[in-house]
């Protein structure tokens, strides 16, 4: 027989009947439909037809003729031929001999089972699961589950003031990392620059090679052209020595002439008392005029060579001074080639390692980001469990190291800009001196020209001095120390060699490729007479000398070297 522990007190017909007419409830039911219900009280096999209602956690059975009231009035009767409650029951489908759709409710604390049937297996089902979801409906699942709101809501509510704090953190992060793209891009420009630079770098570079590979053939030529001045020094002093002697000859010539011409005179002096006769010292006084002559035309000729000398003593000083000159702007190029070329290994090795950095950086960007996204998908979903807790605080300390070194490479890279474009101003700066540089060698032309002008001017005084002064041997001095030959009237030792051109005058800039030739020209002492006596060639007297080719080297100051008075250059 079924029975319930709980007990239930039946009502009086009277209050029943009071409460019917005063409380209807018109609400909503879960499930409602008629039944086949079978005897609790005792064992039996009679079935009857109940009308059936599941309403929260409670199967409420009435007479069939109930349900006609109830569709059409759609209140709730309260007072019911039983109830089940339904919290913690087993329901499950069970096939009888005369029911093949009954089901079965059960419960540990019925003393008994409950047997219930439907028409169709279709209402059977949907019976089943109604009941079965009813059966969850208990004061313990509703405590349970009023506690499980609570703790749900008070970790929803530390999951949203954590999720705020996270998307404050975030869009703080976003800001510095929207600066540090920034700064990246400033940099990017700053490397295009400095590549810009890298390519000025080299092509200085290849300028400052050829400027000294041209400084070495200019070495060489001002070698070759102090040896020539030394031999021509050699030669003048040779020369020089010949006229000293040729000089005294001359001179203790003259003496033995005068003292013959003095015997003379005494003797013709004392015949001429004896026979009264005119003396025939004719001959002996033309032969003196012309031993003065010969005499004055020796000394004017050891007077120039002796000019000439020291000229040319000048000049070997100057081209000394210009050797030396040049082999510091050797050196000089030599030092600046190779700072050049340790700063663009420098810069190259800075620009490698800040494409290791960035990239370095890109890739803890990349898996910040993707720990990111991991940890707004576990904020954003409903189900939680130790591992994605685990997940989710080992992607928050990710982030965290993330940003600290993202924060402590921005504090020691806040600098890198100001330094890099410091070193480019350095760079332009570099640049504005080369312009200057080249900015003085066009005055330094400009003011050898000037010069060059000058020279034109006293070099036809010198030609007009020469045509009006004694007429005084030709030199043929050749270009660039070849042989030079040098026919002198009656004079032994006249080889003398070619003397070289005249020094430079100007500085050329950086890169400069033109007015490096010397003037292909011949050198004359004077326009004399040639070697046998005649007249003085035409062509080759009052030629203007033509000004050689400004040439110089970057920041330094011109040195001209003066030219030699009464000379011609000759094409």
């Amino acid at each position: 027989m079924f029975t319930s522990k709980s007990n239930s007190v039946s009502p009086s017909p009277s209050l029943e009947q009071a409460d019917s007419d005063a409380l209807d409830i018109s609400t909503k039911v879960q499930l409602y439909g008629v039944l086949w219900k079978r005897s609790f009280g005792r064992p039996s096999a009679k079935w009857s037809r109940r009308f059936c209602i599941i309403k929260e956690s409670f199967l409420l059975y009435y007479s069939e003729s109930e349900k006609k009231s109830f569709e059409t009035n759609k209140y709730f009767n309260i007072h019911p031929k039983g109830v089940i409650p339904l919290g913690g029951c087993l329901v499950e489908a069970k096939e009888e001999p005369s029911m093949p759709y009954a089901m079965k409710i059960s419960h540990q604390d019925f003393h008994g089972t409950i047997l219930l049937a439907a028409e169709s297996e279709f209402e059977q089902t949907q019976w089943l699961e109604m009941l079965q979801e009813s059966g969850k409906v208990t004061w313990k699942n509703a405590q349970l589950g009023e506690a499980m709101i609570k703790s749900l809501e008070a970790q929803g509510l530390q999951l949203a003031k954590e999720k705020q704090e996270y998307l404050d953190k975030l869009m703080e992060e976003t800001e510095e990392l929207c600066l540090q793209r920034e700064q990246r891009e400033a940099l990017e420009r700053l490397n295009q620059v400095l590549e810009a630079e890298k390519q000025q770098f080299e092509e200085v570079v290849q300028e400052l090679r050829m400027e000294q590979e041209q400084i070495k053939r200019e070495l060489e030529l001002t070698a070759r052209c102090l040896k020539g001045v030394e031999q021509e020094k050699k030669e003048l002093r040779h020369f020089t020595e010949s006229l000293q002697k040729t000089l005294e000859e001359l001179s203790i010539e003259k003496k033995k002439t005068l003292e013959m011409l003095e015997e003379n005179e005494n003797q013709l002096q004392t015949l001429a008392n004896q026979s009264e006769q005119p003396p025939p010292s004719g001959g002996l006084h033309s032969n003196l005029r012309q031993i003065e002559e010969k005499m004055q035309q020796l000394l004017e000729e050891k007077l120039l060579a002796e000019k000439r000398m020291k000229e040319n003593e000048e000049r070997s000083r100057a081209l000394e001074e210009e050797r030396e000159f040049y082999s510091s702007q050797s050196q000089a190029l030599q030092n600046s080639l190779q700072e050049l070329t340790v700063e663009k290994q420098q810069a190259e090795r800075e620009l490698k390692a800040e494409v290791k950095v960035r990239m370095d950086l890109e890739r803890r960007l990349r898996e910040a980001e993707g720990a990111l996204r991991s940890l707004e998908q576990g904020l954003n979903s409903k189900v939680r469990n130790k591992e994605k807790e685990e997940r989710m605080r080992a992607d928050v300390s990710h982030l965290k190291r993330f940003f600290e070194e993202c924060i402590r490479n921005a504090e020691l890279e806040a600098k890198m800009p100001v330094i890099m474009k410091n070193s480019v101003y350095i760079h332009k700066a570099a640049t504005r001196r080369i312009k200057s540089c080249r900015f003085h060698r066009r005055r330094s032309s400009t003011s050898w020209n000037d010069a060059g002008s000058q020279q034109y001017g006293g070099a036809e005084g010198g030609s007009q001095a020469a045509q009006q002064g004694p007429a005084l041997p030709r030199v043929h001095l050749p270009h660039h120390g070849h042989a030079a030959w040098s026919p002198l009237c009656a004079s032994p030792g006249g080889k003398v060699m070619g003397t070289p051109p005249l020094a430079p005058q100007g500085l050329p800039h950086w890169g400069q490729r033109r007015g490096r030739g010397r003037p292909n020209s011949t050198q004359f002492l004077s326009a004399s007479a040639p070697p046998g006596g005649g007249q003085p060639h035409p062509q080759r007297t009052g030629v203007p000398p033509r000004p050689p080719h400004p040439r110089s080297y970057p920041c330094v100051q011109a040195r001209p070297v003066q030219a030699q008075a009464g000379c011609c250059l000759v094409k």
